[in-house]
């Protein structure tokens, strides 16, 4: 794992769509699930530069508040920043706004890299 320059940030926007919303409304609006994987997918996606090959990284901690709703169809953008980076873990800061500018969520996702050959060696359960 090469080390990840301070405040290094990426967001990416996504268009809702119904299997991203919740079913137990009576209109259809962004879930929470949803939200945290387009959070892991984005730090997920910020790690791979830093990575060396045979490395991947797995979600470790997700600390999220969902605060807002979203009607699906619209657009959401997720925002990450590395807050910090101990060897193999590495802490984000997330926020996720809908496409009116409401921040619809925030917290940290703390990622923890590791080497697929040991991964794949692990003991089953």
């Amino acid at each position: 794992m090469k080390e990840i320059p301070a405040d290094t940030a990426e967001e990416m926007v996504i268009e809702t769509t119904p299997e991203m919303g919740v079913r137990h409304l009576p209109m259809p609006m962004y879930s929470t699930p949803a939200m945290v994987g387009h959070i892991e997918g984005l730090c997920l996606k910020m790690l791979i530069p830093f990575q060396e090959q045979g490395e991947s990284s797995v979600g470790y901690r997700v600390d999220v508040r969902h605060m807002a709703p979203t009607p699906i169809g619209q657009k959401v953008t997720v925002k990450g920043r590395v807050k910090e980076q101990d060897g193999r873990k590495v802490v984000f800061e997330v926020e996720a706004y809908n496409e009116g500018g409401t921040k619809i969520g925030e917290g940290i996702h703390e990622r923890r890299v590791i080497d697929l050959t040991r991964f794949a060696g692990a003991p089953k359960s």
